[in-house]
């Protein structure tokens, strides 16, 4: 397994196999990992290398995890996420760390999945338990700049990520009820 310097795993390393299929077991065997991983969520690799250029990964994710807002600038790397099992909210950022769009993502809906370009700063926010997601970025990882961290993000495992991550998941209900009851009261006053 891959290790975080803390000896956590974050993710599982690629079948060392020419042909690989994409099984059932393969992401039930994943979901479990992210059940009880201390992150809430667990990586599978397919591509074998770091200098791979094309990553692809499945990425299991419980709710609760904390994704960073993030972009891939240096160097640009577009990334694409398709949701296969649950449900996603992606995030949209401004540079000064303002919400500027979200977007559900579901299997079987208008929305499965986003494109992102190199400069968007976002996050993935899981709203079901076993959420799955198929991703790719080009290559090569670089862990020292394959994200670029605005400084108002709290960085993962600190203090402020957790209450960071609930204040925001707040604010974002708060903002959808109050659309639904402006959306009622429409309805209501065309009637």
């Amino acid at each position: 397994m891959t290790q975080q310097s803390t000896e956590l795993p974050v993710a599982m390393d690629a079948p060392d196999t020419d042909v690989t299929p994409l099984s059932l077991t393969m992401v039930g065997d994943l979901l479990a990992q992210s059940r009880e991983a201390p992150r809430k969520r667990m990586l599978q690799k397919l591509h074998t290398s770091h200098d791979a250029l094309a990553h692809r990964m499945f990425n299991a994710m419980q709710p609760g995890t904390y994704v960073m807002p993030h972009r891939h600038l240096d160097p640009p790397k577009d990334e694409t996420v398709l949701v296969m099992a649950g449900s996603m909210l992606y995030v949209q950022f401004s540079d000064d760390g303002k919400v500027e769009q979200t977007i559900l993502l579901q299997p079987g809906t208008e929305n499965f999945g986003i494109d992102v370009a190199p400069h968007v700063y976002h996050t993935f926010i899981p709203l079901k338990p076993d959420t799955l997601i198929f991703e790719t970025k080009t290559g090569p990882y670089k862990p020292d700049s394959d994200k670029n961290i605005p400084e108002w993000a709290p960085r993962e495992g600190s203090p402020e990520a957790e209450p960071y991550l609930l204040d925001m998941i707040k604010s974002l209900a708060e903002k959808a009820n109050a659309a639904v009851d402006k959306m009622k009261a429409e309805e209501a006053s065309t009637e």
